[in-house]
């Protein structure tokens, strides 16, 4: 087992760890790759997504699917952004996909969310998708074959790199000029496929992983830990674009900056105050700031995710379920999203 790789955390002791008030993240069990047997073989309409658009690992894959031009070709359902309460005859904590469930932020339903649609038979429970196959696990996302009725995987990040090597295949509708290479294949890009390793690598740790042991882990030396450790990333990678560069490895936008945006993304309106990564706001970065902007920028990415549901998921399982309006100062979010010129110093 890898110590902490861009995919997942060691497990060494980790019923230990969790037992002493850490966060340890599980591991993926479902690892299959479409392309690479015939079993899952690359092909359009085939393949399924169930997602929760409040979860940061869910939203890797919307917006992998978005930014290469997937829409069409790869459906997907959208589950309710809190899991099954304590009076849910099926008891709490499982995601449920329910189109028709009241939203305490708005006291209506959310219209994103969908009932499911792969199965053909309706299933409720994400779990359930799991048990067909024998398997107590119950994450999202979920990457399913709808002709075999079978999950290829629920690793986000490989799931990332299969759409992106398999685009083409898998019936994007963008143009060669215009469709992305995520993680550029060829041996003359070797060296930058070595350095978006290592930043997924560094990234993953501090910050992807490290705002949730930061936000729940319950023991105040671990948090301190993950809250020095995802402020000094940042503080580096607002180094790192400070030489005018547009994204993290250089000119283009590559994987290892749709693997940072789902966070920053929640930074401001959510995770300074629930995942208590109050040190400072990304709009205190400019470099930072800026990039995220640029991201949020690009075709398709402002429709991967949601903030309502992102409010409704993050807050609306708290102690007292209620969801915060704010901010509100310099503007409401995403809507500051649009302005990279509210970074400080411009």
């Amino acid at each position: 087992m890898p110590i902490d790789t861009s995919k997942e955390e060691d497990q060494r002791d980790a019923a230990r760890r969790r037992d002493a008030g850490e966060f340890v993240r599980g591991v993926s069990g479902f690892r299959d790759v479409i392309g690479q047997s015939a079993a899952y073989p690359a092909e359009p309409g085939r393949y399924h997504l169930h997602v929760a658009l409040n979860c940061p690992w869910c939203h890797r894959v919307t917006l992998a699917r978005n930014v290469l031009g997937l829409q069409d070709a790869i459906t997907m359902d959208i589950a309710f952004p809190n899991r099954t309460g304590p009076d849910d005859p099926e008891g709490p904590n499982p995601w449920e996909f329910a189109p028709n469930r009241i939203a305490t932020a708005t006291g209506a339903p959310l219209p994103e969310c969908t009932t499911e649609t792969a199965t053909a038979q309706g299933v409720r429970l994400v779990r359930d998708l799991y048990a067909a196959e024998g398997s107590a696990e119950r994450s999202v996302p979920v990457l399913f074959d709808k002709q075999s009725q079978t999950i290829v995987s629920n690793e986000s990040a490989e799931i990332v790199r299969m759409l992106g090597r398999e685009a083409r295949a898998l019936g994007s509708t963008l143009s060669d000029a215009d469709l992305p290479a995520l993680y550029p294949d060829g041996l003359e890009h070797a060296a930058l496929r070595a350095e978006i390793d290592t930043l997924n690598d560094a990234i993953y740790v501090a910050i992807n992983n490290g705002s949730y042991k930061a936000g729940f882990s319950i023991d105040q030396a671990v948090y301190d830990s993950a809250f020095t450790a995802y402020f000094d990333m940042l503080e580096q990678l607002e180094t790192r674009l400070s030489d005018g560069r547009k994204f993290l490895t250089g000119a283009i936008f590559t994987e290892v900056d749709l693997r940072l945006f789902p966070t920053l993304y929640r930074h401001d309106p959510i995770y300074y105050v629930r995942m208590k990564l109050n040190g400072a706001r990304i709009l205190d970065y400019p470099n930072l700031w800026r990039w995220l902007c640029r991201v949020h920028a690009l075709p398709g990415v402002a429709e991967s995710g949601s903030l309502l549901h992102c409010r409704q998921g993050y807050f609306g399982r708290s102690w007292n379920n209620v969801v915060p309006k704010g901010p509100i100062r310099p503007m409401p979010y995403p809507k500051a999203y649009d302005h990279p010129e509210l970074a400080e110093g411009d």
